[in-house]
């Protein structure tokens, strides 16, 4: 006989509906996290490999080649979209500093900003959606037509021949468009306040160096290269475990550039926190 359930079992079960799908998605973003960190320390271990041992090479020229893919192909975009920014935040802060007849602190203000944040989280950024997604894209569409299965048929690691070369270069890349895209945007604040803006260039100058330290410049390139990690790792990871042809690649594809967006603004708030706990900011 079919079973019959009373009221009262079917109220409960709507209310403990929620409850179930939250837990069902915290369990699969646990383990989604567990995965990602799984695949880092055996990417890890085969550079470890590669550094003390004499077995094991990883290839300087698919890691050239993927950091020229990677990171010297976004030069331009980061350059473009960190200079309009640089441009934007001058103008916007020029108007309410003049109530207080302090136009000349926008020097202050933008350097702290670009090199503690906004530098390497624009870089960060356009990469995920120039590199990340790609990195996805293509890993995804080598699961699908049984490549990686091939090269496990002839004893070649997927995470060292794959992995490693893509995760290296998406960490190499990312720190130093961090800084370029810092450089821009400062360069870029320069020109329209001594052009536009009528801020002498000396005072600029003496204002950016009386408020910046090393510390400025050593947090964004830190942040840079921990973005760099979470988008190699991001990006990998979800190629790996493409499934269901096309449409798996184009899933595996978006949620990559969602997940890398994501990881790289909380990661930027933990850093924050870090910092502001240890009086650095």
């Amino acid at each position: 006989m079919p079973e019959t359930r009373t009221p009262g079992a079917k109220l409960l079960g709507t209310l403990l509906w929620p409850m179930e799908r939250l837990g069902a998605g915290a369990l699969a973003t646990l383990e989604h996290i567990g995965s990602m960190v799984w695949l880092f320390i055996e990417a890890a271990a085969w550079v470890l490999r590669a550094v003390f041992g004499r077995r094991v090479r990883l290839g300087r020229f698919a890691i050239v080649s993927q950091i020229v893919r990677v990171g010297v192909r976004s030069v331009f975009i980061v350059t473009l979209v960190s200079g309009a920014v640089g441009l934007i935040l001058s103008m916007q802060l020029a108007p309410p500093l003049d109530q207080f007849g302090q136009r000349a602190l926008i020097a202050n203000i933008i350097s702290v900003a670009v090199l503690r944040e906004l530098g390497p989280l624009i870089g960060a950024i356009v990469l995920t959606g120039f590199a990340g997604a790609a990195i996805a894209a293509e890993i995804g569409t080598m699961v699908v037509s049984e490549e990686i299965e091939a090269l496990e048929a002839h004893a070649l690691n997927p995470v060292r021949f794959l992995v490693v070369p893509r995760l290296t270069a998406t960490i190499v890349s990312m720190t130093c468009l961090g800084v370029l895209s810092s450089f821009v945007a400062i360069v870029a604040s320069v020109g329209i306040s001594v052009i536009m803006l009528d801020i002498p260039l000396e005072t600029y100058f003496k204002n950016m160096e009386t408020q910046t330290k090393m510390v400025d410049f050593l947090t964004g390139l830190s942040k840079g290269t921990i973005f760099g990690l979470l988008i190699g790792i991001i990006a990998c990871g979800n190629g790996l475990k493409v499934t269901g042809g096309a449409a798996g690649v184009g899933n595996a594809t978006t949620q990559t550039v969602v997940q890398c967006v994501v990881a790289i603004v909380i990661a930027d708030l933990v850093f924050t926190a870090i910092f502001f706990a240890l009086n650095l900011v």
